[in-house]
C-alpha cells in the first residue's frame, strides 16, 4: 500500500469559511478546540430543515412527520458515531448544559454524604455542575493531576475513591491541552463501588475513535460544534442506567422511556439534523481513505466503518502536523510546551507559553496576521489557574490542528512566533 496521503484539498473545499482573508492574508483557523468551521453540506440540511420540514414533534401531519422520521434517522447516525444502540443517544443545549441537567436530576436520588469524583483536568463544564451539589450535602472531591505533565493522578483517584462515591465525573481528553486518560481504568474502578460514570468527551470526539461498549462508561457527553455541526450536545446514556436515575425534565415524573427522559422538551431539531450530517461529512472522509484502516475496520461494516475510517485518518494527519508544531516552538527562545511527555496519547491540541511575553499578546500578534488561536484559561481553571497558577502570563496559548489545517499554517504559526520573539 501507498504510504499515508490526506486529501486535505478535498476537505477544504467544502468549508467557505476558510475564504476569509485578515490584512491581505489567508485566515489560518487553528481554533478549533474552541468550536471547527462548518463545511456547506452541515448548512445546506440546516437550511433544508427549516425551509421544507420545520415543525414540532409527534404530529400526523406531513412535516411533522417528516421532521421526527430526521430526528430518528439522527440517533441512528450517532449510534454509529458511538457504537451504541438510538434509544441510548439524546440532544441537549450543549454539554455544560446536559451536565447541570444531569446533575440536578441526580440531586433527586443522592443523599447528604453521598460523594461525587471530579478531576483537576476537566473543563468547568464537567466540574460546576457537580459542584452544585455540595449545596445538598453532596461531597465532591476532586483527583489531582501531575503538574509537570498535565495528566491525571490515578493514585489520588483511589485514595479518594469510596463506597460512598456514587458518581465519577471524568475527562477524556483535557482541552487545555490534550492530554489523553485512560478513562477505562477509572471507570472500571468506580463500576466496583457501584458508582455512576460520567465521561466529557467534548474534546475527544473531533479527533478519536469512541467506542462506548469497549470502554463501558455510563454516560458521555460531546458537542456537535467541536467537530463541524451546528451548536448542539449530544448524551450517550447506557439504556439501563438512564432507565433507574431521576431526571430533570417536563412531566419529571412521568415513566418516559429512553432517550426522551434526557431531554427537557422540544429539541432543537434543526440543529440535530446539522449534528447528524456533520458525523456523515466524517464518514465521507473515511470513504476517501477507507484503504489505509482496511485492518483496523476489518470486523466493522456500513456507517461505523466510515465513521471509524475518517476519524483514524483526521487523527493520523493531524498529530503530525501537532508533533511539528510542537517540535518547532519548543524550539524558540523562551518558549514552554505543555501537556504530556512524547508517546503519551494527545489530541492535535498545542498549548505553549513564551517567557517574558503575555498570552494575550502572542495571541493578537498571531490574529494581525491572520492566524487564529485561543489563549487564557478556556474554562480548565483548576488547571491553570490553580495548580499551574499562570494567571500572571495569560494562561496558555491554545492551538488546535483541524482536517483543514495545513502545512503553510504551521509553517506560517512558526514563522510569526520567531518574528515576534526577534522583536
Amino acid at each position: 500500500m501507498k504510504p499515508f496521503e490526506f486529501q486535505v484539498d478535498y476537505v477544504r473545499e467544502q468549508f467557505p469559511a476558510l475564504r476569509k482573508s485578515v490584512n491581505g492574508l489567508p485566515a489560518a483557523f487553528l481554533d478549533g478546540p474552541g468550536g471547527t468551521q462548518v463545511p456547506l453540506r452541515v448548512v445546506e440540511k440546516i437550511n433544508d430543515y427549516l425551509l421544507c420540514r420545520n415543525a414540532n414533534a409527534h404530529g400526523v401531519f406531513k412535516t411533522s412527520v417528516e421532521s421526527d422520521a430526521l430526528v430518528v434517522r439522527a440517533r441512528e447516525t450517532f449510534a454509529d458515531f458511538f457504537n451504541c444502540d438510538p434509544e441510548e443517544v439524546a440532544f441537549g443545549e450543549n454539554s455544560s448544559t446536559n451536565n447541570f441537567k444531569l446533575a440536578l436530576g441526580m440531586a433527586r436520588q443522592l443523599k447528604p454524604g453521598d460523594e461525587i469524583l471530579i478531576t483537576d483536568i476537566d473543563h468547568e463544564g464537567n466540574r460546576s455542575p457537580w459542584r452544585t451539589l455540595e449545596d445538598f450535602g453532596v461531597v465532591v472531591k476532586s483527583v489531582k493531576i501531575h503538574p509537570e505533565a498535565i495528566t491525571l493522578d490515578f493514585e489520588d483517584f483511589r485514595s479518594k475513591l469510596t463506597d460512598k462515591t456514587k458518581v465519577l465525573a471524568i475527562n477524556w481528553a483535557a482541552n487545555s491541552c490534550g492530554t489523553i486518560t485512560d478513562v477505562k481504568k477509572f471507570i472500571d474502578e468506580a463500576h466496583r463501588v457501584g458508582a455512576i460514570t460520567v465521561v466529557d468527551a467534548v474534546q475527544y470526539a473531533p479527533h478519536k475513535v469512541i467506542d462506548v461498549k469497549a470502554v463501558g462508561m455510563d454516560i458521555l457527553l460531546c458537542s456537535a460544534y467541536k467537530f463541524f455541526g451546528p451548536h448542539l450536545g449530544i448524551i450517550y446514556c447506557k439504556k439501563d442506567v438512564g432507565e433507574q436515575i431521576k431526571t430533570a425534565r417536563v412531566m419529571a415524573y412521568d415513566n418516559v422511556e429512553m432517550p426522551y427522559r434526557l431531554e427537557t422538551g422540544t429539541i432543537a431539531m434543526e440543529a440535530v439534523v446539522g449534528a447528524a450530517e456533520a458525523v456523515e461529512f466524517i464518514a465521507d472522509i473515511g470513504r476517501q481513505h477507507s484503504q489505509y484502516f482496511e485492518e483496523e475496520t476489518a470486523a466493522l461494516s456500513g456507517r461505523r466503518k466510515r465513521i471509524v475510517s475518517g476519524l483514524l485518518a483526521i487523527d493520523k494527519y493531524e498529530e503530525a502536523l501537532a508533533d511539528q508544531l510542537r517540535a518547532g516552538i519548543s524550539q524558540l527562545p523562551g518558549a514552554k510546551v505543555y501537556g504530556p511527555p512524547v508517546g503519551h496519547p494527545r489530541t492535535a491540541t498545542v498549548s505553549f507559553t513564551i517567557s517574558g511575553i503575555h498570552s494575550n499578546k502572542i495571541a493578537r500578534f498571531l490574529a494581525e496576521r491572520g492566524i487564529f488561536v485561543w489563549d487564557g484559561d478556556f474554562y480548565a481553571i483548576e488547571t491553570i489557574l490553580h495548580t499551574l497558577k499562570m494567571d500572571a502570563c495569560g494562561g496558555f496559548v491554545r492551538i488546535g490542528l483541524e482536517p483543514y489545517s495545513t502545512q503553510a499554517d504551521v509553517d506560517r504559526v512558526l514563522t510569526a512566533l520567531r518574528e515576534l520573539c526577534a522583536n
